[in-house]
């Protein structure tokens, strides 16, 4: 119908919109026109709480033009979340920006300021977020319109990082955890936003599984219902962040990069996991053609989740934390608190 069309041009014009007024640093432009890798960093973090450099996530590309286009990749959240002041958080930043270089992409810390949506932010920029500290917004989905309409300064967190991801062409997305939905969820309605993000952003998402503080089984079911493939990769069980097992049998299970590309959908994409000292993941490309690109051709518009369990090495320190984590919540059950 006519209104239908109407509303079509209308979101259309105001996507166009608002992909003017996003600013990309000249660095990142010259890579994505040169079809080079290039790892998206969320801000929060900065802002909000950091990572060690030591236990952190980092995503590094070898993605050959000529074999795959424009390479694009994206890494948010880390593993171990540490509160960090002025200057301690801008070293780290730098450290891991350095580090993402050192593997041969670029990185592009995203955020807003002065309400425009920044990606890939230059050393001025980087060091005033940091500076700024939390008095910049913790930006979700939701607070980008009121971000960018009010000038302010916002980090972003994963849902707003997902969006500008899906914006500019990013195919992957690696976070250390998503968020989920809350213990006692029927009462409170405390649902991370992450999860809706993912039912409507065809990205692949791949993280080491949701907090055992969260629902797990509830979070599960709440990406069935919004029509996220989640996988575990070489696991039959999903992993619960610190540890590699939750308890909960994983819907599916993929075994090699070339399962998690044939289900992505990226012809001659081949996701490679590794993990050093440091949490490496590495993705590379195979010259052999996929058979399959299931999501890209069924054109899907729902997201996927691979779920990588913590490497084995880190698994003590991992235990360290999930035992302590169920001792504060069996402490919180015995005074009633939620």
């Amino acid at each position: 119908s006519l209104v239908l069309i109407l509303i079509c041009f209308l979101l259309q014009l105001g996507l166009k919109q608002l992909r003017s007024i996003v600013k990309t640093s000249p660095q990142v432009s010259e890579a994505l026109s040169n079809g080079r890798a290039v790892v998206a960093l969320e801000s929060t973090i900065i802002s909000h709480g950091l990572f060690s450099p030591t236990s952190c996530f980092v995503l590094f590309s070898e993605l050959k033009p000529s074999f795959w286009g424009v390479g694009l990749i994206s890494t948010v959240n880390c593993a171990f979340l540490v509160g960090m002041p002025y200057p301690q958080n801008l070293q780290t930043a730098k450290e891991v920006e350095s580090i993402v270089r050192e593997n041969g992409a670029v990185p592009a810390t995203i955020a807003i300021l002065n309400g425009v949506p920044c990606i890939g932010l230059n050393e001025e920029e980087l060091e005033r977020l940091a500076s700024l500290g939390k008095s910049v917004q913790k930006t979700a989905g939701r607070d980008i319109a009121y971000v960018v309409a009010t000038r302010g300064n916002g980090a972003t967190t994963v849902s707003a990082t997902l969006f500008f991801a899906s914006m500019v062409g990013i195919q992957v997305f690696v976070t250390g955890g998503i968020g989920g939905v809350h213990r006692h969820a029927n009462q409170t309605m405390d649902i991370s936003s992450d999860l809706t993000a993912l039912g409507r952003t065809p990205i692949a998402v791949i993280s080491a599984g949701v907090k055992s503080i969260l629902d797990i089984p509830k979070t599960l079911e709440y990406l069935e219902t919004q029509e996220v493939y989640v996988a575990a990769y070489k696991s039959d069980e999903f992993p619960a962040f610190f540890t590699e097992k939750s308890g909960c049998k994983a819907p599916s299970r993929v075994d090699s990069p070339e399962d998690c590309a044939r289900v992505i959908g990226k012809c001659r994409l081949c996701l490679k996991f590794s993990f050093s000292y440091k949490y490496f993941i590495s993705l590379t490309t195979v010259r052999k053609p996929l058979l399959s690109d299931a999501n890209k051709k069924l054109n899907r518009q729902a997201g996927i989740l691979f779920a990588v369990p913590i490497p084995k090495q880190h698994s003590a320190a991992g235990n360290l934390i999930e035992s302590a984590t169920h001792r504060a919540l069996t402490e919180a059950r015995s005074i009633g608190s939620s």
